[in-house]
């Protein structure tokens, strides 16, 4: 047990050594509640976002997807904003190797 322990902890540690303390996540949120969710993240999180246009495949409806970069340690907080605003919203958080260009430097929120 304490061998599964050590390799656990050896594979995060180069983990993090490799990729570093501030790896970078994208976040999709598809929402009926999607402006509240925007100017929530904008205000709460100093992050910027981007409306993208979709389309319901099922139902034909036009939806706003909401497009977001975040920090690893911002996800926790992310997820509790749109639970509160809609905890029925569509969530999808995946990990980027790399963010370029852009205004990718987190605003001030105090």
């Amino acid at each position: 047990m304490y061998s599964i322990l050590a390799y656990f902890i050896a594979f995060k540690t180069i983990d993090i050594v490799i990729e570093g303390l501030d790896q970078s996540k994208s976040v999709w949120i598809i929402s009926d509640k999607d402006d509240a969710i925007a100017k929530a993240l904008m205000a709460r999180l100093g992050r910027g976002v981007t409306y993208l246009k979709g389309e319901g495949a099922y139902t034909g409806d036009d939806k706003k997807v909401i497009f977001c970069v975040i920090s690893r340690l911002e996800e926790a907080k992310l997820k509790l904003i749109v639970e509160e605003i809609d905890p029925s919203a569509f969530l999808a958080v995946a990990d980027i190797a790399e963010v370029r260009g852009g205004r990718f430097k987190k605003k001030a929120i105090h």
